[in-house]
Protein backbone atom coordinates (compact mmCIF):
# COMPACT_ATOMS: atom_id res chain seq x y z
CA UNK A 1 0.00 0.00 0.00
CA UNK A 2 1.41 3.22 -0.78
CA UNK A 3 1.43 6.42 1.24
CA UNK A 4 0.46 8.72 -1.82
CA UNK A 5 -2.36 6.56 -3.11
CA UNK A 6 -4.05 6.61 0.56
CA UNK A 7 -3.66 11.02 0.62
CA UNK A 8 -4.66 11.33 -3.02
CA UNK A 9 -8.35 9.19 -2.06
CA UNK A 10 -8.62 10.97 1.14
CA UNK A 11 -8.00 14.29 -0.40
CA UNK A 12 -10.65 13.39 -2.95
CA UNK A 13 -13.24 13.04 0.26
CA UNK A 14 -13.30 9.44 -0.67
CA UNK A 15 -13.70 7.09 3.02
CA UNK A 16 -10.40 5.66 3.56
CA UNK A 17 -10.54 1.56 4.12
CA UNK A 18 -9.65 -0.04 7.45
CA UNK A 19 -6.32 -1.25 6.56
CA UNK A 20 -5.75 2.22 4.61
CA UNK A 21 -6.84 3.67 8.28
CA UNK A 22 -4.76 1.04 10.12
CA UNK A 23 -1.85 1.39 7.27
CA UNK A 24 -1.88 5.16 8.57
CA UNK A 25 -1.44 4.35 12.08
CA UNK A 26 1.09 2.13 12.13
CA UNK A 27 2.87 4.36 9.76
CA UNK A 28 2.83 7.07 12.42
CA UNK A 29 4.02 4.82 15.62
CA UNK A 30 7.36 3.12 13.42
CA UNK A 31 7.30 6.29 11.04
CA UNK A 32 7.82 4.59 7.94
CA UNK A 33 6.14 7.21 5.82
CA UNK A 34 8.04 10.43 5.77
CA UNK A 35 6.69 13.32 8.44
CA UNK A 36 5.65 14.89 4.72
CA UNK A 37 3.08 12.08 3.35
CA UNK A 38 1.74 11.79 7.64
CA UNK A 39 1.45 15.87 7.58
CA UNK A 40 -0.37 15.68 3.88
CA UNK A 41 -2.77 12.97 4.91
CA UNK A 42 -3.58 15.12 8.43
CA UNK A 43 -4.71 18.20 5.87
CA UNK A 44 -6.71 15.88 3.77
CA UNK A 45 -8.78 14.73 7.11
CA UNK A 46 -9.10 17.95 8.58
CA UNK A 47 -9.92 19.59 5.21
CA UNK A 48 -12.38 16.23 4.59
CA UNK A 49 -13.21 15.13 7.75
CA UNK A 50 -13.48 11.17 8.63
CA UNK A 51 -16.35 9.00 8.73
CA UNK A 52 -17.49 7.59 12.54
CA UNK A 53 -16.36 4.23 11.21
CA UNK A 54 -13.09 5.60 10.23
CA UNK A 55 -12.21 7.74 13.34
CA UNK A 56 -13.52 4.52 15.70
CA UNK A 57 -10.75 2.80 12.87
CA UNK A 58 -8.18 5.21 13.25
CA UNK A 59 -8.73 5.66 17.49
CA UNK A 60 -8.08 1.69 17.92
CA UNK A 61 -5.45 1.49 15.42
CA UNK A 62 -3.56 4.51 17.74
CA UNK A 63 -4.23 2.64 21.08
CA UNK A 64 -3.06 -0.47 19.99
CA UNK A 65 0.12 0.84 18.53
CA UNK A 66 1.94 0.91 22.08
CA UNK A 67 1.18 -0.92 25.17
CA UNK A 68 -2.40 -1.60 26.96
CA UNK A 69 -2.98 -2.07 30.68
CA UNK A 70 -4.76 -4.63 31.69
CA UNK A 71 -5.97 -4.89 35.56
CA UNK A 72 -7.64 -8.32 35.72
CA UNK A 73 -6.20 -8.88 39.43
CA UNK A 74 -7.92 -5.37 40.54
CA UNK A 75 -10.86 -6.44 41.93
CA UNK A 76 -13.92 -3.22 40.86
CA UNK A 77 -14.80 -1.61 37.61
CA UNK A 78 -12.20 0.82 36.04
CA UNK A 79 -13.48 3.96 35.14
CA UNK A 80 -12.01 7.07 34.32
CA UNK A 81 -12.97 11.00 33.46
CA UNK A 82 -11.75 13.56 30.90
CA UNK A 83 -11.60 17.03 30.26
CA UNK A 84 -10.83 19.16 27.17
CA UNK A 85 -9.37 21.60 29.31
CA UNK A 86 -10.00 25.29 30.92
CA UNK A 87 -8.64 27.94 33.07
CA UNK A 88 -8.71 26.52 36.90
CA UNK A 89 -9.88 23.11 35.52
CA UNK A 90 -9.12 21.04 38.72
CA UNK A 91 -12.04 19.12 38.83
CA UNK A 92 -9.99 15.32 38.67
CA UNK A 93 -8.48 16.14 41.75
CA UNK A 94 -11.59 16.26 43.66
CA UNK A 95 -13.18 13.67 41.48
CA UNK A 96 -10.81 10.65 41.00
CA UNK A 97 -10.52 10.30 44.91
CA UNK A 98 -14.38 9.99 45.49
CA UNK A 99 -14.73 7.34 42.56
CA UNK A 100 -12.24 5.55 44.49
CA UNK A 101 -14.06 5.93 47.17
CA UNK A 102 -17.04 4.70 46.01
CA UNK A 103 -15.41 1.43 44.97
CA UNK A 104 -14.46 2.40 41.11
CA UNK A 105 -10.91 1.37 40.22
CA UNK A 106 -9.41 5.20 38.04
CA UNK A 107 -5.85 4.66 36.56
CA UNK A 108 -6.02 8.07 35.19
CA UNK A 109 -3.46 9.25 32.58
CA UNK A 110 -3.75 12.70 32.67
CA UNK A 111 -1.81 15.67 31.08
CA UNK A 112 -0.18 18.94 31.40
CA UNK A 113 -0.88 22.31 30.05
CA UNK A 114 -4.79 22.53 30.16
CA UNK A 115 -5.83 25.79 28.96
CA UNK A 116 -4.23 29.02 30.37
CA UNK A 117 -2.96 26.81 33.65
CA UNK A 118 -1.57 23.98 34.24
CA UNK A 119 -2.91 20.37 33.64
CA UNK A 120 -3.35 17.66 36.43
CA UNK A 121 0.05 16.46 36.27
CA UNK A 122 1.41 20.43 36.66
CA UNK A 123 -0.87 20.72 39.62
CA UNK A 124 0.09 17.13 41.51
CA UNK A 125 3.77 18.29 41.03
CA UNK A 126 3.47 21.22 43.57
CA UNK A 127 2.99 18.67 46.03
CA UNK A 128 6.38 18.28 47.53
CA UNK A 129 7.79 14.98 46.59
CA UNK A 130 4.92 13.69 44.64
CA UNK A 131 6.03 11.67 41.33
CA UNK A 132 3.70 10.87 38.32
CA UNK A 133 5.97 9.32 36.54
CA UNK A 134 4.65 5.35 37.58
CA UNK A 135 5.75 2.16 36.16
CA UNK A 136 3.14 -0.11 35.73
CA UNK A 137 4.19 -2.19 38.89
CA UNK A 138 3.76 1.04 41.03
CA UNK A 139 0.47 2.02 39.33
CA UNK A 140 -0.71 -1.40 39.66
CA UNK A 141 0.34 -1.14 43.53
CA UNK A 142 -1.83 2.28 44.28
CA UNK A 143 -5.01 0.91 42.13
CA UNK A 144 -4.88 -1.77 44.67
CA UNK A 145 -4.24 0.01 47.67
CA UNK A 146 -5.98 3.28 47.39
CA UNK A 147 -8.30 2.92 43.81
CA UNK A 148 -6.61 5.70 41.76
CA UNK A 149 -3.07 6.38 40.36
CA UNK A 150 -2.71 9.63 38.19
CA UNK A 151 0.29 9.21 35.78
CA UNK A 152 1.20 10.89 32.40
CA UNK A 153 1.52 8.99 28.75
CA UNK A 154 4.81 6.77 29.09
CA UNK A 155 6.32 6.74 25.10
CA UNK A 156 5.66 3.27 25.17
CA UNK A 157 1.55 4.25 25.04
CA UNK A 158 0.12 4.95 22.12
CA UNK A 159 3.33 6.33 20.22
CA UNK A 160 0.96 6.92 16.57
CA UNK A 161 -0.51 9.79 18.99
CA UNK A 162 2.55 11.21 19.81
CA UNK A 163 4.03 11.31 16.46
CA UNK A 164 0.73 12.71 14.92
CA UNK A 165 0.26 15.56 17.75
CA UNK A 166 3.66 16.60 17.02
CA UNK A 167 2.82 17.16 13.30
CA UNK A 168 -0.74 18.42 13.98
CA UNK A 169 0.85 21.37 16.43
CA UNK A 170 2.86 22.26 13.15
CA UNK A 171 0.78 21.98 9.86
CA UNK A 172 -2.51 23.50 11.42
CA UNK A 173 -4.57 20.55 11.50
CA UNK A 174 -5.19 20.48 15.92
CA UNK A 175 -9.23 21.66 15.49
CA UNK A 176 -9.78 18.73 13.67
CA UNK A 177 -12.97 16.88 15.20
CA UNK A 178 -11.64 13.67 14.08
CA UNK A 179 -8.19 14.02 14.90
CA UNK A 180 -8.94 15.42 18.40
CA UNK A 181 -11.15 12.32 19.49
CA UNK A 182 -8.35 9.53 17.76
CA UNK A 183 -5.82 11.27 20.48
CA UNK A 184 -7.69 11.59 23.30
CA UNK A 185 -9.68 8.54 22.85
CA UNK A 186 -6.10 6.12 21.84
CA UNK A 187 -4.70 7.11 25.03
CA UNK A 188 -7.68 6.05 27.28
CA UNK A 189 -8.32 2.86 25.84
CA UNK A 190 -4.61 2.35 27.00
CA UNK A 191 -5.84 2.49 30.56
CA UNK A 192 -7.34 -0.76 30.12
CA UNK A 193 -10.59 1.15 31.53
CA UNK A 194 -14.37 0.16 31.28
CA UNK A 195 -16.34 3.43 31.08
CA UNK A 196 -15.32 6.98 30.64
CA UNK A 197 -16.92 10.55 31.13
CA UNK A 198 -15.64 12.70 29.21
CA UNK A 199 -16.36 16.85 29.53
CA UNK A 200 -16.45 19.12 27.00
CA UNK A 201 -15.41 22.35 28.01
CA UNK A 202 -17.38 25.22 26.03
CA UNK A 203 -17.06 29.04 26.27
CA UNK A 204 -14.92 31.80 26.32
CA UNK A 205 -12.14 30.41 27.82
CA UNK A 206 -12.13 26.88 26.21
CA UNK A 207 -11.08 25.01 23.22
CA UNK A 208 -14.53 25.01 21.65
CA UNK A 209 -16.03 28.19 21.89
CA UNK A 210 -19.48 27.18 20.43
CA UNK A 211 -21.88 24.60 21.92
CA UNK A 212 -22.22 23.05 18.29
CA UNK A 213 -18.89 22.50 17.62
CA UNK A 214 -18.78 20.99 21.88
CA UNK A 215 -21.49 18.53 21.11
CA UNK A 216 -20.04 17.70 17.95
CA UNK A 217 -17.09 16.61 19.53
CA UNK A 218 -18.91 15.35 22.45
CA UNK A 219 -20.98 13.07 20.23
CA UNK A 220 -17.54 12.56 17.86
CA UNK A 221 -16.05 11.36 21.64
CA UNK A 222 -19.26 9.17 22.60
CA UNK A 223 -19.50 7.38 19.03
CA UNK A 224 -15.87 6.35 18.76
CA UNK A 225 -15.53 5.56 22.43
CA UNK A 226 -18.22 2.92 22.08
CA UNK A 227 -17.73 1.78 18.93
CA UNK A 228 -14.12 0.51 20.82
CA UNK A 229 -15.66 -1.17 23.69
CA UNK A 230 -15.45 1.42 26.04
CA UNK A 231 -18.98 2.61 27.77
CA UNK A 232 -18.72 6.45 26.89
CA UNK A 233 -20.95 9.39 27.95
CA UNK A 234 -20.27 13.11 27.95
CA UNK A 235 -21.22 16.54 29.62
CA UNK A 236 -21.07 19.65 27.79
CA UNK A 237 -19.75 22.30 30.86
CA UNK A 238 -19.39 26.03 30.81
CA UNK A 239 -15.94 27.58 30.77
CA UNK A 240 -16.87 31.98 30.34
CA UNK A 241 -15.04 32.13 34.06
CA UNK A 242 -12.04 30.14 35.98
CA UNK A 243 -13.42 27.37 37.80
CA UNK A 244 -13.38 27.76 41.54
CA UNK A 245 -11.59 30.18 43.72
CA UNK A 246 -8.03 29.65 42.56
CA UNK A 247 -5.93 29.42 39.34
CA UNK A 248 -2.52 28.32 39.88
CA UNK A 249 -0.93 25.02 40.46
CA UNK A 250 -0.19 24.54 44.30
CA UNK A 251 -3.19 27.36 44.76
CA UNK A 252 -5.98 25.26 43.07
CA UNK A 253 -4.15 21.89 45.02
CA UNK A 254 -4.84 24.11 48.43
CA UNK A 255 -8.30 24.59 47.21
CA UNK A 256 -9.25 20.97 45.95
CA UNK A 257 -8.11 20.02 49.49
Amino acid sequence: MRAVDVIRRKRDGEELTGDEVEAFARAAADQSWPDYQLSALLMAIHLNGMTANESAVLTGAMARSGMRYRWDDVPGPKADKHSTGGVGDKTSLVLAPLAAACGVIVPMMSGRGLGHTGGTLDKLESIPGFRVGLDEDELRAALKAVGVGMIGQTPKVAPADRTLYALRDVTGTIESISLITASILSKKLAEGIDALVMDVKCGRGAFMKTRERARALAESIVSVGNANGVKTEAVITAMDVPLGRAVGNSLEVIECI
